[in-house]
C-alpha cells in the first residue's frame, strides 16, 4: 500500500504510522527525518535544505519533492510506503501526484486522524518538545488550519481520503485505520 497519514500536531499521526507500518511491512517515511539524514550526510539535497531547517523553516517544495523521489526510489519503497509531513496542502498533494505518475505508482489511501482543536492543543501542550511552548502551539495550529484542512478538498472528491475519529484510544483508531483501509483487522 502507498499511504500518506495527515492531521494535525499531536493528533497521534506518528503513533499510528509506526503501527500501520509494523503490520504492513511497509516504510515509514518521515519527511523531517530524511531531511535531518540528508544534512548529516551532507548529500546535495541536504545542503540545500540545511539552511531552512536550521531556521526552523520549511523545507521548499521543489526541495521536498526531491527528497521524496529519491527516498521512493529505494528498493524498501518499492512495495510500498507511508509518507508522514508531506503533503501538507493541496498544492503539495498535488505535486505528489505527479511525482508518483512519472514513478509510474500511485497514492492509494491518505489517512486524515481527525482530533478537534481543543484537543490538539491540550496534546501538544502535554508532550514534552523543547518547541512546544503556547505561542509555538498556536502558531503551528493555525498554521494547520489555514494551509492543511484545504488537502481534506483535494482528495475526499478523489475517494482517496480515510477520515478516522482520532479522539480515541490508540488501539480504537487503529482499529478503525485497518478496517477503513480492507486490512486484515485481526
Amino acid at each position: 500500500m502507498r499511504l500518506a497519514i495527515l492531521g494535525g500536531p499531536g493528533a497521534g499521526k506518528g503513533t499510528q504510522a509506526q503501527l500501520l507500518c509494523d503490520r504492513l511491512g511497509i516504510p515509514w517515511i518521515s519527511t523531517g527525518e530524511i531531511f535531518r539524514q540528508g544534512i548529516k550526510n551532507n548529500t546535495e539535497l541536504g545542503r540545500k535544505a540545511a539552511p531552512y531547517v536550521e531556521k526552523g523553516e520549511l523545507v521548499p517544495d521543489p526541495i521536498a519533492i526531491e527528497f521524496i523521489r529519491d527516498r521512493l526510489l529505494q528498493s524498501d519503497a518499492a512495495k510500498g510506503w507511508l509518507l508522514d509531513g508531506y503533503p501538507r496542502t493541496a498544492f503539495q498533494a498535488e505535486e505528489l501526484d505527479f511525482l508518483l505518475d512519472d514513478l509510474g505508482q500511485q497514492l492509494d489511501r491518505a489517512i486524515w486522524i481527525d482530533v478537534d482543536k481543543k484537543e490538539l492543543k491540550r496534546r501538544s501542550m502535554a508532550r514534552a518538545r523543547s518547541d512546544d511552548n503556547p505561542d509555538a502551539i498556536a502558531r503551528r495550529l493555525e498554521a494547520f488550519y489555514q494551509r492543511t484542512i484545504p488537502i481534506l478538498d483535494y482528495y475526499e472528491p478523489r475517494n482517496k481520503l480515510l477520515k478516522v475519529d482520532g479522539d480515541r484510544p490508540i488501539e480504537e483508531v487503529h482499529r478503525d485505520v485497518i478496517s477503513g483501509l480492507d486490512c486484515d483487522a485481526s
